[in-house]
């Protein structure tokens, strides 16, 4: 920026001034004894520059923060000069500074970060010098306290040197000005100052064409871990720019964390699309998911230690505990499945976040031409997708922080529980843990399934601060022992009947429930199978909720928390107070990290699970709920369709209504206009035929068919209601709800040409899963119908309903040839204020009808008139009344 001769004066304060050669550049002010040296006496930061003032005489002073220098030009004009350039620089660096904290939450330094540094003697000083090998520079100092100042002597620019071993403890410095020898204190020294310095000529000598090009993002001029200027080292699977020294700690977490890579040595890597990502990427976007949530206090900056940084780099991308958690964090199946529609488009930053909360990169995506991801990604042409997904085949960051313990891809710890403490140490011999996890901390256990992280049994603890530890061990009963201590640890007294369970999913949460929705109170969950039990900390029992008979089941948000409904169904007995009716419960988070498990486990555990009966949804009378809604539906809508359940329905709708129905049957309303009774018929049917051990059971069956050869009619039916009684309850539940319709169906065998002979013909290979070469399957199914009443031991309050509901149908059927009903209209059964006889109306609810209107039809039927101030409300109620929903008034009944 500027040169020329000035008169120095010497520290000591004299009058004699020493004439010297002065330069000035963007990051120093250097003077020398001529103009042909390459070395300075002396170096001064331009960023430890105060502030500079005229002292009179063509003189001025450089202040610096610790010392002061004197400076005398030959005119006035000429000191004028160098005090407007001096000062413009200043402000110049003192601007960029600021730009480099706001964003990096770093401060600018006088001293140049230390790859290396110390005391080493140099030949021609009395003292020993202490010397700073710092990116492709090598500096030289007084001592210490220069180098924390930042007054130093010279630097040395490595583009230039060579390195070469002189004796044992000896070795020289060779640029083209001068030989710098050096003398160590020790052989091991010397090795380790020389491969310092060698590595400082190979940074020097490496090309920064990769290097410029990846710079040009403004958020990849900085450090995306410290903030330090012009980073020139790289992570290239997490997508980061870092400088040297957090390469170094880096690498200090391994490959399957971070793959470090320099921008200007490694050039061989650094492929078009690998700059291309780097540059769409950015420090920016990578920072804004694994520091999203960075504290303060916990930040580092240029300056900081070594140990510093390591243990800010294993929080931020070992253990994830600054990240931005992506909403299905939790839900590997999902997480997969979103994985393989991010790749298919350009939103790398989607990719990044569902990759590194858990995604698989190897995940199987369903489709044989293109099985993985990164197949898919090449297919729709998104190469940098297939770059980042191919600099992270071999990660081992994903959803969950690996703490502990017996596995390669683990990293492992010595534990301990004591004294309300859970400590984790590096080794049995340490003295000090690297973490402590304390009980009364813990919100959340989670026992996942056998090898779900790669060995034999994995849990997970979540904490009131939104971290999670996940922990690892070889052995089922070791993994449960340690389960089942930390449990007692942290659960409260009134719920420990809770730990004797083998439950998946155990802790605190909040709910509500009955009538009193005022107040949130605190309880004790623990998931196990499809039973969710609660212990409140009032002491007050509750019964255990069986999940696969919830009526409803919805995430909400409630009260500004984070809320769970789960209508309770055709729970038998009170679900939260002793002597209530079970009506809605609400479970409320008030974390996000552990509740989202807590939605999705509850979902799981809600869903149906498997092929078999007693694997399904179910109702409250223990039918599952797929077999409930066909029966319902083709009772509305069927009972008089010609050839039901002979006629076949479409095979692809059937598929599909199949499916929709097993994966969830509870979102399932089945309408008419969209579904085809021939389509739902096939698909109960179907849903039998493959039922996993049939309805009958195979241990069973045969003995079914057996008594088909018993002549007399009353030991056979006493047969068949031996063998109904053996069956399991919710087979033998179902096989009443099926003949129960078939027996209805028959009642109108002459609109619909099915009477129980014919449907046995269709029924009987259908459940007991046969070919129908002979009838004995038909005649079983014939019997059953025809023998209901004593078989199924039905009274005579069930006929008289069953009666009355036949006889509404047909009252409808018949409304409806003569053009007064419309298709799709139900009776239903409507109560005014109370479930008595007197209060009970049957009504035709068109498909159309809102709630509105079904209140103001039944007030006027009962000629109420509506005052002023009355508020009427319609609610759906399920019929034990152990379940109730207000409708909205512009809701559709139906």
């Amino acid at each position: 920026i500027r040169v020329g001769w000035l008169d120095k004066n010497p520290p000591q304060g004299s009058y004699i001034y020493q004439k010297r050669w002065v330069k000035l550049d963007a990051d120093y002010l250097r003077y020398f004894d001529s103009e042909k040296d390459a070395y300075s006496k002396r170096l001064i930061p331009v960023s430890s520059i105060s502030r500079i003032t005229s002292v009179g005489d063509q003189k001025f002073e450089v202040i610096t923060n610790n010392r002061n220098f004197v400076f005398r030009a030959e005119s006035d004009a000429d000191r004028n000069e160098w005090i407007r350039t001096l000062q413009q620089t200043a402000e110049e660096r003192k601007s960029k500074a600021l730009e480099r904290t706001s964003m990096s939450l770093a401060t600018d330094s006088a001293t140049e970060p230390a790859d290396k540094s110390g005391f080493l003697e140099l030949r021609g000083f009395k003292h020993k010098l202490f010397v700073v090998v710092a990116g492709d520079k090598v500096f030289l100092y007084k001592n210490a306290e220069d180098y924390r100042l930042g007054i130093g002597i010279t630097y040395i620019e490595m583009n230039v040197g060579n390195v070469k071993e002189v004796d044992r403890r000896g070795f020289d410095l060779t640029t083209p000005y001068r030989i710098f020898s050096f003398s160590a204190d020790s052989e091991q020294e010397k090795e380790e100052w020389m491969e310092a310095m060698q590595q400082s000529i190979a940074e020097a000598l490496s090309n920064s064409e990769v290097a410029e090009r990846i710079w040009a993002v403004e958020s990849n001029r900085s450090c995306a871990d410290c903030g330090s200027p012009k980073p020139d080292w790289a992570s290239i699977n997490l997508c980061v720019v870092i400088c040297k020294r957090c390469a170094g700690e880096h690498r200090g977490l391994g490959p399957g964390i971070t793959k470090v890579r320099s921008l200007k040595m490694d050039r061989k890597v650094w492929t078009e699309e690998l700059i291309k990502l780097f540059q769409q990427f950015g420090n920016a976007m990578a920072n804004q998911f694994w520091a999203a949530n960075v504290p303060p206090s916990e930040a580092i900056g240029p300056t900081s230690s070594s140990q510093q940084r390591r243990r800010f780099l294993i929080a931020k991308y070992r253990e994830g505990k600054y990240r931005h958690y992506h909403p299905l964090f939790g839900n590997q199946e999902e997480l997969d499945r979103a994985l393989c529609a991010a790749v298919t488009t350009s939103d790398l930053k989607e990719t990044q976040a569902l990759l590194f909360c858990g995604a698989s990169v190897t995940c199987d995506t369903g489709d044989p031409q293109c099985p993985t991801p990164l197949a898919l990604a090449e297919r729709s042409g998104q190469r940098l997708q297939m770059e980042f997904l191919l600099h992270n085949k071999t990660s081992e960051l994903g959803g969950l922080s690996s703490i502990l313990l017996c596995c390669a891809e683990f990293s492992r710890r010595w534990c301990m529980l004591q004294d309300g403490v859970l400590s984790y140490y590096e080794n049995d011999r340490n003295a000090v843990p690297n973490g402590e996890i304390r009980v009364e901390e813990i919100v959340c256990l989670v026992n996942n399934p056998p090898h779900t992280h790669g060995i034999e049994s994995t849990f997970e603890v979540y904490t009131e601060a939104e971290r999670l530890y996940l922990f690892g061990l070889e052995s089922p009963d070791s993994a449960r022992e340690w389960l089942k201590s930390i449990a007692k640890s942290f659960v409260h007294p009134c719920a420990e009947e809770l730990l004797v369970l083998d439950f998946e999913r155990l802790g605190r949460l909040h709910y509500k429930g009955g009538l009193t929705l005022e107040r949130a109170r605190e309880g004790w969950f623990a998931l196990a199978g499809s039973m969710l039990y609660i212990c409140s900390k009032d002491g007050q029992r509750q019964e255990p909720l069986q999940l696969r008979k919830l009526q409803e089941l919805c995430a909400a948000s409630l009260l500004g928390g984070r809320g769970h409904a789960v209508g309770s169904g055709g729970m038998p007995g009170p679900l939260l107070r002793p002597g209530a009716a079970g009506r809605t419960l609400y479970v409320q988070g008030e974390r996000k990290l552990d509740f989202l498990g807590w939605v999705n486990a509850i979902q799981r555990a809600a869903g149906s699970s498997g092929d078999t009966l007693s694997e399904q949804q179910l109702t409250e009378s223990d039918v599952p709920l797929l077999v409930d809604r066909c029966i319902d539906y083709i009772t509305q809508c069927g009972l008089t369709s010609e050839g039901i359940y002979r006629k076949s329905g479409q095979n692809s709708k059937t598929t599909s209504l199949l499916e929709v129905l097993q994966r969830d049957a509870r979102r399932v309303r089945l309408k008419e206009g969209e579904h085809h009774v021939d389509d739902v018929a096939n698909t109960l049917k179907r849903f039998f035929r493959d039922l996993g051990d049939g309805l009958f059971t195979q241990q069973w069956a045969p003995h079914w068919l057996w008594a088909t050869a018993l002549e007399d009619e009353e030991a056979k039916v006493g047969k068949y209601r031996q063998l109904l009684r053996a069956l399991p309850p919710v087979n033998r539940a179902t096989l009443k709800a099926l003949i129960n319709h078939l027996f209805r169906v028959q009642c109108f065998s002459g609109e619909n040409q099915m009477n129980t002979h014919n449907l046995a013909i269709v029924f009987g290979p259908t459940l007991f899963q046969a070919d129908g070469k002979d009838y004995k399957a038909g005649r079983v199914v014939e019997d059953l119908i025809n023998h209901y009443v004593e078989i199924f031991n039905v009274n005579d309050q069930e006929m008289k309903k069953q009666q009355d509901e036949i006889m509404a149908i047909m009252k409808m059927r018949e409304a409806s040839s003569s053009g007064t009903q419309q298709a799709g209209d139900f009776i239903c059964t409507v109560y005014l204020e109370e479930k008595k006889t007197e209060t009970e109306q049957h009504v035709k609810v068109s498909a159309t009808m809102t709630a509105e209107e079904l209140t103001f039809e039944i007030l006027d039927r009962r000629k109420i008139v509506v005052k002023e101030k009355d508020y009427w409300s319609c609610f759906e109620v399920n019929e034990k009344e152990e379940a109730e929903r207000p409708l909205h008034y512009s809701e559709k009944v139906l």
